[in-house]
């Protein structure tokens, strides 16, 4: 082989985008509050695709060879997905609206799996009574639910982490 160190650099493309795949998939709620399970999670994928991206070698530079090109192709990424809208499009989630104007959107809620009981959790800790008092409600790409009073005078815009993956794990 010419390019001894090749083979790592085709499986760390792969394996990157696979990931990437596999976040996009799974979506923005999941991430949006680590706890211990997820930590675990994550640190478990990274030591299954390790060997995906170095396979037999177990040496320094493979490792690093490895490293330098998954810190290349997610700065590559950000840089295209910066400049070309549709990739941008494919591969990063977008802010949703789950409130406007005191109105909910059921069917973004439904598709997003975001409850009654969440949004209400969410206003209360704006300081809120009633989901009718929110101007704009959003799920933001971070996974937090961002809400804007209707009462203009005291603007205000806060983050309620969602706390739904933690609630999930307790019922297993």
């Amino acid at each position: 082989m010419a390019f001894p160190y090749l083979d790592i650099i085709i499986r760390s493309v792969a394996v990157y985008f696979f990931m990437t795949i596999a976040l996009r998939i799974f979506g923005k709620k999941e991430l949006s509050q680590l706890n211990t399970a997820d930590i675990i999670l994550i640190l478990l994928i990274s030591n299954s695709v390790q060997n995906a991206m170095v396979g037999p070698d177990t040496s320094l530079i493979g490792g690093l060879i490895a490293a330098l090109v998954l810190f290349s192709i997610n700065f590559a990424v950000k840089k295209l997905t910066k400049r070309f809208k549709t990739l941008g499009d494919l591969l990063l989630d977008k802010p949703e609206i789950l409130i406007h104007d005191g109105i909910l959107d059921f069917k973004t809620l439904s598709r997003l799996d975001v409850s009654h009981e969440e949004l209400k959790e969410a206003a209360r800790e704006h300081g809120l009574e009633h989901l009718t008092d929110i101007k704009l409600a959003m799920l933001e790409i971070d996974g937090t639910i961002s809400i804007i009073s209707k009462d203009q005078k005291h603007l205000k815009q806060t983050h309620y982490k969602r706390k739904h993956n933690h609630k999930n794990l307790q019922k297993l």
